[in-house]
């Protein structure tokens, strides 16, 4: 990611929201593939880290704020206890940045213990709150995840597993991959659009749950395919397969196109779709929409290197202007000529101007002999405040770049995200209120061009209505107060019991 992350030290750039998995194992604790899991998901959240796990007669919860790493060591593994469990990793985009948000969330009550992993963020949140609580429900936090697991508990003081959770379903809007274990039994389900992914995986001894198959790769295990939207998955409490209930089902799908074009991990498969792939076919769309000759095509590391040698391998086959090129063409170089110093992390303090100037440089340091005497493409995944990528094109002028041009592969964002990124307001976005024109002056490049919205549509091979392009749209799939939707949809209407008289 170009901007966010050199200007200031906390959450300034686009993060995800969360990380889940769940696993149900035969013969042996979950705690440490969990632990496992967890560090294959710790690009998704940064903030906090839990693991709840339920031996089949109580339920075990570790859960704090840092790094998997800092959270866990052996002793509170041995103590966590269970073939069962779930487990997080936490960015705050709805809720407060203190362990009363860190999650699984855990709630005991009559009809047992709940835990509860929560991706996604929910639209209606505020108003199922304030419901529950004129009926006597108690909330610790300030979090949407609350919300879900105090009306999951109520429906299951009155019904089976399945009704229960289909009737909250029915009650929240937004979006959620939820892990959740009810005592020992661990549930999967992903909300009616699909909009945060969520995949089944299959071990040696049992199976799992998890946001990105890299988490199953970590455990050796054997991805089975996506949790469809809308769906709810059992897993057995030996460990032998899973049991699916297609709960809701909708029209059309609203996936979140930016876990392909950044949040993803690139050896991930989203949705049926290798990210890596993906992002490679984006860069390769941006050749064919944008492409401009010059002496090197560099990415930004490291989100920008997939996109990069994509542009650069159809840089190969055709000219910026779409003809065949001559045989003894090689077309544009693919060069790595910005090295990043993976030392200086989100923690670093610079509390004047001159040191938050200095940022880039300390982040990312240009390899000379690739950029002097040179025309430059660099290649990102977008440009949120602009702030970075002005020092970027400054920093790769200084190191003698004849010309600077930049390549996003992805269309400009022009809104925020409701729907569990943190993303800049619209007054922070430079693309909201900026033409391609207006931001290339700011920036300071020879020239600036994004992809197209169809571009990613079509390289995912989706319909534009299957996708969320919110924000870069600014319409949503979701019902948003103050927002424009891309389709019919409405937010549930509240009231006790009064759904359950859809079945």
């Amino acid at each position: 990611m170009t901007d966010g992350r050199g200007e200031t030290p906390r959450r300034t750039g686009m993060t995800e929201k969360c990380g889940v998995v769940g696993v149900s194992l035969s013969g042996r604790d979950a705690a440490r593939p969990l632990y496992y899991a967890l560090y294959a998901l710790q690009h998704r959240g940064q903030e906090s880290a839990g693991i709840v796990t339920h031996d089949g007669f109580q339920q075990h919860s570790h859960v704090e704020m840092g790094l998997v790493g800092d959270v866990f060591d052996e002793d509170d593994l041995d103590v966590l206890n269970g073939a069962a469990g779930i487990g997080h990793v936490r960015y705050p985009t709805a809720g407060s940045v203190d362990s009363s948000c860190a999650q699984p969330f855990s709630v005991s009550f009559k009809s047992g213990s709940l835990g509860l992993s929560h991706n996604g963020n929910l639209v209606n949140a505020d108003e199922i709150r304030d419901e529950l609580a004129a009926t006597g429900h108690a909330f610790t936090s300030d979090g949407d995840t609350e919300v879900i697991a105090h009306d999951l508990a109520r429906n299951l003081l009155e019904e089976d597993l399945v009704r229960a959770v289909k009737h909250t379903m029915q009650r929240i809007h937004g979006s959620y991959s939820l892990t959740i274990s009810h005592d020992d039994t661990i549930l999967g389900v992903r909300d009616p659009q699909g909009n945060r992914p969520l995949c089944i995986g299959k071990l040696d001894d049992g199976y799992i749950l998890a946001s990105e198959s890299a988490a199953i790769d970590t455990l050796d295990g054997e991805l089975v395919r996506d949790v469809r939207p809308g769906e709810l998955v059992v897993l057995q409490k030996d460990g032998q397969g899973f049991d699916s209930y297609q709960l809701i089902e909708k029209e059309n799908t609203a996936h979140c196109f930016f876990e392909h074009v950044y949040f993803a991990r690139p050896d991930s498969v989203i949705d049926e779709t290798l990210v890596y792939e993906a992002r490679r076919n984006l860069g390769r769309k941006l050749w064919e929409e944008s492409g401009v000759e010059s002496d090197v095509v560099m990415p930004v590391p490291d989100s920008g290197r997939a996109f990069a040698a994509g542009y650069a391998d159809a840089a190969t086959e055709t000219t910026a202007n779409g003809e065949l090129r001559e045989e003894e063409d090689d077309g544009v170089e693919f060069a790595e000529g910005l090295m990043k110093n993976r030392y200086v992390g989100r923690t670093f303090i610079m509390p004047t101007q001159d040191e938050r100037e200095r940022a880039v440089r300390l982040k990312l340091n240009p390899i000379k002999s690739t950029i002097e005497g040179k025309t430059v493409t660099v290649i990102d995944d977008s440009i949120v405040r602009g702030t970075t990528s002005t020092q970027l094109v400054q920093l790769l002028k200084d190191c003698g770049a004849e010309a600077v041009h930049v390549r996003i592969g992805a269309p400009e964002i022009v809104a925020p995200c409701y729907m569990g990124i943190n993303m800049a307001t619209r007054e922070e976005l430079i693309a909201s209120d900026k033409t391609t024109e207006e931001i290339r002056d700011t920036i300071n490049a020879d020239s600036l061009a994004y992809l197209s919205t169809d571009a990613v549509a079509e390289v995912l091979e989706k319909d534009r209505l299957d996708l969320c392009l919110g924000c870069v749209t600014g319409e949503y799939p979701y019902d948003i107060d103050g927002e424009e939707t891309d389709r019919d949809v409405t937010r549930p209407e509240l009231g006790g019991q009064a759904l359950h008289a859809d079945d």
